[in-house]
């Protein structure tokens, strides 16, 4: 199957998901935590990532799966057919809170190397796409131009809230020597603003579902994603995630390296 069938097989994908998680978000929600009290899941999270997974080994069955709440294969980058990296719902706080700022994000992998990915800001009906196998990255139907080059002290900086709480490796200094600070409180949403230009760099703690689709995406049209330490992240293990302009990665990591 060509690259275009396998996108237009996701989009499809992506928009049955989004119906599903309109319709059903209004209704009452079973939520636990995993990890933390802060770290939530919904029965909506579990469905959605089912219903990928169903399509997966329906349509592609010579594959791998990495998901959040259920899926965890071996050997996945080892293996030669596609791999694919399933985050349902990434900002369930933000969706089970505020209903608005979460997305549902699909990565694809082939042969140990990136090929597309999709980031879907589902309130906003925002699909961010593409990736190395389409050659470009687009905002619905639109292909964006690589986002400016803004040095630190013109952009704005998303820095996980309990890093900045803890000023975690001189996070700070970062704030200070940026425009500001926002945070969203989703990875995805937050991936969206760096394509866009709308942020300069995005430092949290992030796992492989959270990072990888903009990761794609973000060095497509590129963007720096490293480690704080200024190293290659390793795809399947979760680390402290720095993605940037090149400007500002460097300044960052000057600061955060002190």
């Amino acid at each position: 199957m060509s690259w275009q069938a396998i996108d237009n097989e996701v989009k499809s994908w992506l928009k049955q998901a989004c119906e599903l998680i309109l319709t059903k978000m209004d209704s009452d929600l079973q939520v636990s935590t995993k990890s933390g009290p802060n770290d939530l899941v919904t029965n909506l999270d579990k469905q959605v990532e089912q219903f990928y997974i169903s399509q997966i080994k329906q349509k592609f069955k010579h594959s791998r799966i990495l998901g959040e709440e259920s899926c965890k294969e071996e050997g996945l980058l080892s293996f030669d057919g596609l791999f694919w990296v399933i985050d349902p719902i990434d900002g369930t706080m933000n969706f089970v809170k505020e209903k608005e700022n979460f997305a549902s994000m699909i990565a694809i992998y082939k042969q140990g190397k990136p090929y597309m990915a999709y980031i879907y800001d589902v309130m906003k009906d925002r699909l961010v796409w593409g990736g190395p196998a389409l050659g470009a990255v687009y905002c619905n139907q639109t292909q964006l131009p690589a986002p400016k080059q803004h040095a630190l002290k013109d952009g704005l900086v998303a820095i996980s809230c309990p890093m900045v709480l803890a000023n975690y490796r001189n996070v700070v200094e970062v704030i200070k020597a940026s425009s500001g600070c926002r945070m969203v409180g989703s990875a995805g949403i937050e991936f969206i603003n760096l394509i866009l230009g709308k942020h300069c760099a995005y430092l949290s703690y992030l796992r492989p579902w959270d990072f990888l689709p903009g990761k794609i995406l973000g060095e497509t049209l590129g963007l720096s994603v490293k480690t704080i330490d200024d190293e290659k992240v390793d795809v399947v293990s979760s680390s402290v995630v720095l993605v940037a302009t090149k400007s500002a990665h460097t300044e960052i990591i000057e600061l955060v390296n002190r």
